[in-house]
């Protein structure tokens, strides 16, 4: 059986990306990777990641995607108040990273960048295995994640964590770790209701983590 590598949360920092997959001695041939969202905003090479994903997803890796890839989407298509929303979760330095003379909320006119959107705009809002389900935020306690609105996929948080109560174990990141404990702790959180909370808050100087399955084992890379 391959094994299952899940990350979440990456916001743009390509080092720690490339060195937890070293780290986890990532295989394509023997691995099955799922990457669950957010990899713009916040770091500084949010280009340098989406190149990456790419790569990644034409060798066989799941791509899922964020609720910050999707304000990216909606700012890229001109949505009312999205550029907005988009530049105060952390645009600049996405933008930046196409080029390093935009000020303000002016999108690249380099061809990577609408390449990336057209990448963002192909992006899956979950996956199952016959155990676990992966997704950016969570899903909706008692709607089957099929018939659940993509918003509540990407975005959703307390109801998720308080009211889970599904036979399969939930793989999520968007929520840093530490906000789940109420501590400053950032390791990956298992849930006592199957919930499986991978993001390390690696932007804001905790880590970026992975999750092997089926035996649960965690490697985590931290910021310098």
């Amino acid at each position: 059986m391959k094994r299952i590598l899940a990350i979440s949360d990456i916001h743009g920092e390509l080092g720690l990306f490339n060195e937890l997959l070293e780290k986890v001695k990532y295989d394509l041939r023997e691995d099955q990777l799922i990457l669950l969202g957010d990899y713009v905003d916040r770091g500084p090479d949010s280009k340098g990641v989406l190149e990456r994903v790419v790569e990644l997803k034409e060798q066989g890796a799941i791509v899922l995607r964020g609720n910050h890839d999707q304000m990216m989407l909606e700012a890229a298509r001109g949505e009312t108040g999205a550029a907005g929303n988009w530049l105060r979760n952390g645009a600049l330095s996405t933008l930046q990273s196409y080029d390093a003379s935009i000020e303000g909320m002016t999108l690249p006119s380099r061809d990577l960048f609408w390449k990336h959107v057209e990448f963002l705009k192909e992006t899956a809002f979950y996956y199952e295995t016959e155990d676990y389900l992966f997704v950016h935020a969570g899903v909706q306690p008692g709607v089957p994640v099929e018939q659940t609105d993509p918003y509540v996929l990407m975005w959703i948080r307390d109801e998720f964590h308080r009211g889970y109560s599904g036979d399969k174990k939930v793989v999520f990141g968007h929520t840093p770790t530490f906000n789940l404990r109420g501590t400053n702790e950032t390791s990956v959180y298992f849930g006592d209701n199957r919930i499986i909370g991978i993001d390390g808050g690696a932007f804001y100087g905790g880590q970026l983590n992975c999750l092997e399955l089926p035996g649960e084992r965690v490697y985590v890379v931290e910021k310098g």
